[in-house]
């Protein structure tokens, strides 16, 4: 190449090259803008109860249709005992024949569709709304409980199940994330874990109602707790203002807004209300958004493609590791099956009595975990939840061991073991990993990963509760079982020492940030915290205006 077509190609690259850093410059000056923004508006949250009193009702009854998911985790525990006798065919009085193959597909097949299901949802959640995909959720619903109640056969009785699942997925994520997207930040964890407690209402009143009526009376009650909640989302709650913001239904988005915001005091020396200030500092993150798409595009590649970024695949990875070990750890197992497995450890207690007594404990436990999860990070909750569950399970074991050898009369005391290990799953390894499945991901990609995530588990799950006749044949009985799941509850809380981030009282664009400056392993993130400490820095530095922040929210929020 001769010297002037070699200097005018070494201009253009640096007239390119100077390009790129002026566009990457205006786009961290954006982004610092939003962030001041977020940081300044939340000197002006109120701190009371009633200032969060919409966005907590609106939680509730989002999380209400739970009652139904969790009546369907636990109809199988009151069903099968009624379907099958020592692992022998035989007719009860419905005239329903089950071997233990069929009983556990019955008690796993609730959670077979989950991965279309839960796909499907993030899908529909970010096309018609999160609410009203809750609402579509009331069809396979109400014909799957029909088909349960009214069941003369197993393949019949699998088909509902297998409906009520694909119900249970279209009315739990898009709840999920509902309450993710209207809750203020200090309070966001304990919002959502207003979910599991629904869910654990729903176990304890089936456990409750299957000791004194027919399980077919039981399924047809369901149809109320499925068609209630929708009534309430219809007539009460709003959309999700992010959500509407995002399909240009900014009137929809500013009412929905202004009913969340309408406890919260006036902001000092404002002219504009909490919720005027919130709409537009949403507005402004919209429009960020679509300045990014028009550069970068839209649609299901480009949506796909943020799957390959570190804030796509990193919480993925991260969050299916620690569910492996939340299933395994056998919550669910012993849920599923709880009236079996207590009389498997001979216990003197009623297992109906035992099993309602569980669900009451994690109901409670599921109120008070609302408290916790405000007041304590996640982090130390779930290695305590998982060195408590450890040690129930181990001692458990011996004692069930004990009993069976008949060294031991002390039959009570495996049921008040597995009672203490409810409690302590409920500290930390049984929620905390639900909660996090939206508030790891950002906002063009959470319904979808939120989904993702949530079919996972129960990809997990159902190969957990399959899994339980199995794992007494390979470790000797359910005493070699209560062993296994006290080891992998020691790994739980391993892994989460390792690899799980801290998002306690954070902002879900700080956890972003952590996942593009940090390795998906915690402890090396935080021997290296300075690095994004200083990209924070440089980012936050270049614009002097962002300095003004009151200036920005009055002109630019």
């Amino acid at each position: 190449m001769d010297p002037i077509g070699s200097s005018c190609f070494n201009l253009q690259i640096g007239v390119t090259e100077r390009v790129r850093l002026e566009e990457e410059e205006r786009k961290n000056q954006k982004l610092a803008e939003i962030i001041c923004s977020v940081r300044s508006l939340t000197k002006y949250e109120g701190r009371s109860l009633k200032s969060i009193y919409p966005q907590l009702v609106a939680a509730a009854i989002a999380a209400s249709y739970h009652i139904v998911v969790g009546v369907g985790m636990a109809f199988s525990a009151i069903l099968i005992p009624n379907l099958i006798s020592n692992g022998t065919e035989t007719f009860n009085n419905d005239q329903i024949l089950a071997t233990r193959s069929e009983a556990s597909w019955i008690a796993s097949a609730v959670v077979l569709v989950t991965p279309i299901g839960g796909i499907s949802a993030g899908f529909i959640m970010d096309s018609i709304g999160r609410l009203n995909t809750i609402k579509l959720a009331l069809i396979p619903s109400f014909i799957g409980w029909a088909l349960i109640a009214t069941a003369t056969n197993v393949p019949m009785m699998i088909a509902g199940r297998v409906l009520t699942g694909f119900a249970a997925t279209w009315g739990s994520s898009p709840a999920t994330v509902y309450i993710t997207e209207i809750a203020r930040a200090d309070v966001r964890g304990s919002l959502i874990s207003l979910a599991p407690a629904f869910a654990s209402l729903g176990m304890m009143l089936t456990f409750l109602k299957g000791w004194f009526i027919s399980w077919r009376i039981v399924a047809w009650t369901c149809l109320v707790y499925t068609v209630i909640p929708v009534l309430l989302l219809q007539f009460i709650v709003p959309e999700s203002p992010p959500w509407l913001i995002s399909k240009d239904r900014t009137k929809e988005a500013e009412e929905g807004i202004k009913w969340l915001h309408r406890m919260q005091p006036q902001p000092e020396q404002r002219s504009e209300t909490m919720a005027e200030l919130q709409f537009k500092l949403m507005q402004k993150e919209h429009q960020m958004k679509l300045e990014q798409d028009s550069k970068n595009g839209s649609g299901f590649l480009v949506k796909a493609k943020q799957f390959l970024r570190p804030t796509g695949y990193k919480p993925i990875l991260i969050l299916f590791g620690l569910f492996f070990f939340q299933q395994f750890s056998g919550i669910y197992i012993t849920l599923f099956y709880s009236v079996t497995f207590l009389e498997e450890t001979h216990s003197s207690i009623n297992p109906y009595l035992a099993s309602i007594l569980i669900c009451t404990v994690r109901f409670i436990m599921s109120c008070v975990n609302t408290y916790m999860l405000k007041n304590f990070q996640r982090r130390p909750l779930i290695m305590a939840s998982g060195v408590g569950m450890a040690l129930c399970m181990v001692f458990s074991g011996l004692f069930t061991k004990w009993i069976l050898e008949e060294t031991s009369q002390m039959t009570w005391v495996p049921t008040i073991l597995l009672l203490c290990y409810v409690i302590t799953s409920m500290i930390g390894l049984l929620p905390i990993p639900w909660t996090m499945t939206a508030e790891l991901f950002p906002i063009e990609i959470r319904g979808v990963a939120h989904s993702i995530c949530y079919s996972a588990n129960n990809l997990l799950l159902f190969a957990s509760v399959q899994a339980f006749y199995s794992l007494e044949d390979w470790f000797g009985g359910i005493v070699g079982v209560q062993w296994f799941f006290a080891v992998i509850s020691v790994l739980a809380g391993v892994y989460t020492i390792i690899f799980l981030p801290e998002t306690h009282n954070k902002k879900l664009s700080e956890i972003r940030d952590y996942f593009l400056n940090s390795g998906a392993i915690y402890l090396f993130a935080k021997r290296n915290k300075k690095a994004p400490e200083a990209e924070r820095k440089s980012t936050s530095r270049a614009p002097k205006n962002i300095v003004k922040t009151e200036r920005l929210l009055s002109n630019d929020v």
